[in-house]
C-alpha cells in the first residue's frame, strides 16, 4: 500500500473536469485507488464517489493505493491532480 497527502488549491475545490480525469487515469490501473477526507472514503473510479466527498479548497485529502501498480497509479493520479491544478 501506497499513499500521499496533498492538499486542494483549487479555489472550486474538486469539481467536476478534474475529477473525470482523474477518474479516467485512475481506471488505467489494476489497483484500488482511494481519496480519503476526513475519514469518509472515495472510489477514484467513480465520478459520482469523487464528486460525493465534497473537497473544497484548503482541504487535505489522502490518496491511498493498493494493489499490483500501485506506484504507478500513485504518481500517475498526483501528476493529473497537479496538471489540473487542483494541488
Amino acid at each position: 500500500m501506497k499513499s500521499i497527502q496533498v492538499k486542494i488549491i483549487d479555489p472550486i475545490g474538486l469539481h467536476a473536469r478534474p475529477a473525470s480525469k482523474i477518474t479516467s487515469e485512475a481506471t488505467k490501473y489494476k489497483s484500488d485507488i482511494k481519496i480519503v477526507l476526513d475519514g469518509k472514503e472515495a472510489n477514484a473510479k467513480s465520478l459520482i464517489n469523487l464528486m460525493a466527498l465534497g473537497v473544497k479548497v484548503n482541504n487535505k485529502i489522502e490518496i491511498v493505493v493498493k494493489g499490483l501498480d500501485e506506484s504507478q497509479a500513485i504518481i500517475g493520479i498526483e501528476k493529473v491532480m497537479r496538471d489540473n491544478k487542483l494541488i
